[in-house]
């Protein structure tokens, strides 16, 4: 209840939900949101409805001004917020009838339900409830509390993060849209509404509005966040995120870009404001970042294991320079990374090997807990071109490096 100098003023409630018949015969005039409004509008004005001699609706105006015995219906869905001087006097957040008494001492200011809402915007109220002059007029506006669609963000030149599963920064332009809720709708009037559209018949506060300059802070902002919403998502070690999967994944992606606008703008905390859902409806990736993914992709196809998958790519990666280079260094390094990296697969990929023999096999010398033991012999040319083989036939090196491979073993 708002109580100031001894005044009381408020609203009384006199129906919940949905209008019914009985209240339609009673309720002959009575206030409503504005028709037309699109499913992007945040805030909008309550406009009086009235009958003509009961065949249907006719409005008597548009103006939002309510005054002592207004009756007002508040649908599923919306807020309404009252307001005089600029301040907020009363707050309804339950759909229902209710009727504007200034001089009632049953009436009360606020009205907010049992839900999460309740709890969520107690906390403003007390802030910033104002009570008013009991004999004045209130400005009353509606606030959208569903999911605000279509909201774009994109980029026009790449934004980079670093990512913890690549190991590597990654680039990026992207674009998509977002579903933004209005949370706590005191704090969206209060802190983030301008002025302008609190005022008697002011103009829809309509996030799709291309001259709404608030709306206009808000996509520079979620531009400005896109780096960190992406480093959010790719870096979080209890989801193991990898990029490929953002496009797919609206909610997740949507709660690292929820936490990324609060964490520089404080959307939640100070506007009432936090993103839902996203869709990606493209993401172009630079050059660099577009090799490391290819990279990435097959080695996942070569191995369940991604390390021994990356180790192969390593050598696949020394024999084509080796191969390119000619013969000499590059031919020795080449069979040295043939053999390191058949015996590092072997040592990796048979773990329970190396736990029942006492004797480890690493980069082709053979060693034990105990006992030193000289150099394994040279190993037989027809099992390293075994090895190449299987290489070949990986695709981890080409025709050329086997046939190399292939003269040099066998002396030809």
């Amino acid at each position: 209840m708002l109580e100031k100098r001894g005044m009381i003023m408020g609203f009384i409630k006199a129906f919940s939900g949905a209008i019914s018949a009985t209240f339609a015969d009673q309720w002959l005039d009575f206030y409503e949101p504005m028709k037309g409004v699109p499913a992007t509008a945040g805030l909008f004005r309550a406009v009086p409805k009235g009958t003509n001699a009961g065949v249907g609706e006719n409005y008597k105006g548009q103006s939002n001004v309510i005054t002592n015995g207004s009756k007002i219906v508040v649908p599923e869905g919306t807020a309404l917020i009252t307001m005089q001087d600029g301040q907020i006097t009363g707050l309804i957040a339950e759909p229902g009838g209710f009727e504007f008494k200034s001089d009632d001492p049953n009436s009360r200011s606020m009205f907010a339900g049992d839900g999460i809402l309740s709890s969520t915007i107690g906390t403003s109220w007390e802030r910033f409830k104002f009570g008013g002059q009991a004999t004045s007029q209130q400005l009353a506006f509606y606030v959208n509390l569903k999911e605000i669609p279509n909201n774009k963000f994109g980029t026009q030149s790449e934004i980079y993060w670093d990512d913890a599963y690549l190991n590597a920064q990654v680039g990026a332009v992207t674009r998509g849209t977002y579903t933004l809720k209005i949370v706590d709708p005191l704090l969206f009037v209060k802190n983030f509404v301008p002025q302008k559209y609190l005022t008697e018949d002011a103009q829809v506060f309509d996030f799709a509005d291309m001259e709404n300059d608030a709306a206009t802070q808000l996509f520079n902002e979620v531009v400005g966040s896109l780096s960190g919403a992406f480093s959010n998502y790719t870096n979080d070690p209890s989801k193991g995120n990898r990029i490929a999967k953002i496009q797919g994944d609206q909610i997740g992606f949507a709660q690292s870009m929820a936490q990324a606008v609060e964490d520089a703008y404080q959307w939640k905390s100070d506007r009432g404001l936090e993103i839902v859902k996203t869709a990606i409806l493209s993401i172009e990736y630079d050059a660099d970042t577009k090799a490391l993914l290819s990279d990435v992709k097959k080695a996942d196809a070569l191995s369940g294991a991604r390390g021994n998958s990356f180790m192969q790519q390593s050598v696949a990666r020394g024999v084509q320079a080796a191969g390119e280079n000619g013969g000499g260094t590059g031919m020795a390094f080449m069979g040295m990374g043939m053999q390191a990296g058949a015996g590092m697969m072997n040592g990796v990929q048979q773990p329970a090997n190396a736990n029942q023999n006492p004797f480890i096999n690493v980069g082709g010398v053979a060693t034990a807990n105990t006992t030193e033991t000289p150099a394994q012999t040279q190993a037989d040319p027809y099992a390293e071109l075994k090895k190449a083989k299987e290489l070949l036939d990986a695709g981890i090196i080409t025709q050329e490096d086997f046939d190399a491979k292939k003269k040099q073993l066998l002396g030809i």
